[in-house]
């Protein structure tokens, strides 16, 4: 009885666990609706004014963005976010410094138009509007806290996210540079050493931990909002 009580719960535990990976991997495929396809995150400033013109040095912007920029920080987000996830007053916090920490207005209209989307599609495993009365919230805050709500692992979490981040910018790169989709997956595996890294760097990092030296990126960002011509929306 023993033995068959066991295999139960081992069952039971391979099963939650799929599930748990099954989500994370739903929720930040490229066909989840959050409408990250239109947002470049500054790099079609950054590729109009030469800064990025090949897969070495689109490497190099999305190195430098991952270990001392806005990718660094959204997973600190992501992570306080996931500890916090049955926590509202923490949690609106949070999203409060989300929104702050955003380099400029078309930052702040990527995370939040990223983040209520996310929210609205992940409505099949929301556990109610856990949410709602926090105002627009950052894409990072949203995956983690959800994240948290599910007990998915914050280290797998945050890995995933950054992996997401560099994918959505590497799928815009392969459109405005354009390279070709071989050269952008070439970039995706090189920068495989800086998300594992980047992901290590964050853990147990707080909300004290925030900042970054990715100003060239910052300044991509801000530029853009005056581009003459624009195919993306940041």
């Amino acid at each position: 009885m023993l033995v068959g009580t066991a295999i139960c719960t081992m069952m039971t535990t391979i099963i939650t666990d799929k599930a748990k990976l099954l989500r994370l991997m739903a929720w930040l495929s490229p066909a989840f609706p959050t409408g990250a396809y239109a947002y470049s995150h500054g790099l079609e400033w950054a590729v109009d004014a030469g800064d990025i013109k090949d897969g070495p040095s689109l490497e190099l912007w999305l190195s430098d963005l991952l270990r001392f920029g806005s990718g660094r920080n959204d997973a600190i987000l992501a992570r306080c976010a996931h500890r916090a996830a049955r926590d509202p007053a923490a949690l609106a916090d949070i999203a409060e410094m989300a929104r702050a920490i955003c380099a400029g207005a078309e930052r702040l209209g990527e995370t939040i138009g990223q983040g209520n989307a996310f929210l609205l599609a992940a409505r099949p495993w929301t556990p109610g509007d856990f949410l709602a009365g926090l105002g627009d919230i950052a894409y990072p805050v949203a995956v983690g806290a959800l994240s948290g709500r599910h007990a998915i692992a914050e280290d797998d979490m945050a890995g995933a996210l950054l992996q997401a981040f560099a994918s959505n910018l590497i799928s815009a790169a392969v459109r405005l540079v354009p390279l070709g989709q071989t050269t952008g997956l070439l970039v995706l595996a090189a920068l495989e050493p800086v998300i594992i890294a980047t992901e290590a760097e964050t853990n147990g990092a707080s909300l004290d931990d925030l900042g970054g030296l990715a100003f060239r990126a910052d300044l991509a960002s801000l530029r853009h909002e005056t581009q003459y011509t624009r195919l993306f929306r940041s």
